[in-house]
């Protein structure tokens, strides 16, 4: 596949860049009026139109992107697709002022998913969740990560962790599985949180373990959910099966999340929708990726992480959508750039290096994708004709994603 008169080629980072701390994020390179050569799935050259070489741009039926831009796709780190049914039941509680404890303590929440999850079936969580994703991947999303957390049974996360296996096999964008049983506690362990601890450990993780069902394993590590302790706990015993940690930090407190995730060497640190001077000192030192999901804020209601504290700060900053039934029922990730922007005032370059290279450093995928470079992935998206790259965040609520490209062959859904 040949992609000629492209307006600006977008996101041409070197290949051996694999995530963007700090001032870097700042760095969005262009390319203006070039090409883009794809081959067997992975970007083979590019560059400015008057420099194409005859061999080239002798190839039969190019593509003209006159007055577009070619971005690398979206890599959204934080998920929740998989899912039995939607909660906008919740959707009025929220309205009338009712606060995410509020409504959990009424049978909402987590463990409302959970109850609607156990009694549906794995052929139609697959299908559900696979119409989610298809209709992220015309939205320009070219690798995700989907977690499990809404089964708080062994026979219910493995169903989950299997539809995401599934979803890896029907899909050609790389999914990374995330393990989270450690979501919520099921009402028959509310006074009993060392019983449901045990049962993930001892029995849920060996059979993820046996199946290679997760990459990574996540703990929800806030007031009223898993304590500090807990979540330690919790992970330590991750590790010894080789998964990873990605924990659910600082959304509604400070909560001592950030320091027990450092210490785990956690691959992200998501939420931080709270956070204080000894957050970001604690993350300076760490290689751990700062995931933010201003969607989440803003169907809630609640803070949006404070973006440019983490950035002055040297920090690795990344955006996901957290897409899920009770708080971001949303996998828009242009919709998230725009919050970025809007709501965090983030540069539009430094919210569409976090939602491309630093998002496919949380899936630790940013070796093959999140850029434009020789050898990576042709995963892209072609917008439709634009102004400038600060028109697609500006222009929020309406796509400019026009083309997708994945593996360098266009994707019609």
């Amino acid at each position: 596949m040949l992609i000629t008169n492209i307006k600006g080629l977008v996101g041409l980072h070197p290949k051996d860049k694999l995530v963007l701390r700090g001032a870097q994020l700042d760095h969005l390179p262009v390319l203006e009026n070039a090409w883009i050569l794809i081959e067997d799935g992975l970007i083979k050259d590019f560059g400015e139109m008057g420099s194409m070489p005859s061999q080239i741009s002798n190839l039969p039926s190019p593509i003209s992107a006159k007055g577009r831009y070619v971005f690398p796709s979206w890599c959204d780190s934080h998920t929740h697709i998989v899912f039995a049914a939607s909660r906008e039941e919740e959707f009025a509680m929220k309205i009338q002022g009712k606060t995410y404890e509020e409504i959990a303590a009424a049978g909402g929440g987590i463990l409302n998913s959970a109850n609607k999850l156990q009694k549906a079936t794995e052929d139609e969580l697959f299908e559900s969740a696979a119409m989610r994703l298809k209709q992220m991947i015309l939205q320009g999303t070219g690798a995700v990560e989907i977690k499990s957390g809404y089964g708080l049974t062994t026979e219910s996360e493995i169903k989950m962790l299997r539809v995401i296996r599934r979803l890896k096999a029907h899909f050609s964008i790389p999914i990374k599985a995330t393990f989270l049983a450690a979501h919520a506690f099921p009402a028959e362990f509310k006074n009993d949180h060392q019983g449901y601890i045990n049962l993930i450990i001892e029995e849920m993780l060996p059979r993820i373990a046996e199946e290679k069902l997760a990459d990574y394993i996540d703990a929800f590590c806030e007031k009223g959910f898993f304590s500090v302790e807990e979540t330690d706990q919790i992970l330590k015993a991750g590790a010894k099966y080789g998964l990873k940690p990605k924990i659910h930090a600082n959304q509604l407190s400070v909560s001592g999340a950030i320091e027990v995730a450092v210490k785990n060497k956690a691959i992200s640190v998501d939420h931080l929708e709270e956070s204080d001077p000894e957050t970001i000192e604690t993350l300076r030192n760490a290689d751990t990726i700062v995931t933010l999901l201003p969607s989440c804020s803003f169907y809630l209601g609640i803070p949006f992480a404070d973006a440019k504290s983490f950035i002055k700060a040297g920090l690795p900053v990344a955006l996901a959508t957290d897409y899920n039934p009770g708080s971001t029922p949303s996998g828009n990730m242009n919709f998230v750039v725009s919050l970025g922007c809007i709501k965090m005032k983030m540069f539009p370059e430094q919210a569409i290096n976090a939602a491309t290279l630093n998002g496919a450093a949380a899936m630790e995928l940013s070796n093959s994708h999140g850029s434009i470079a020789i050898g990576k992935n042709a995963n892209l998206f072609i917008t439709k004709p634009m102004p400038s790259i600060a028109y697609l965040p500006y222009s929020f609520g309406e796509s400019q994603v026009d083309t997708v490209i994945l593996n360098g062959e266009i994707y019609h859904g």
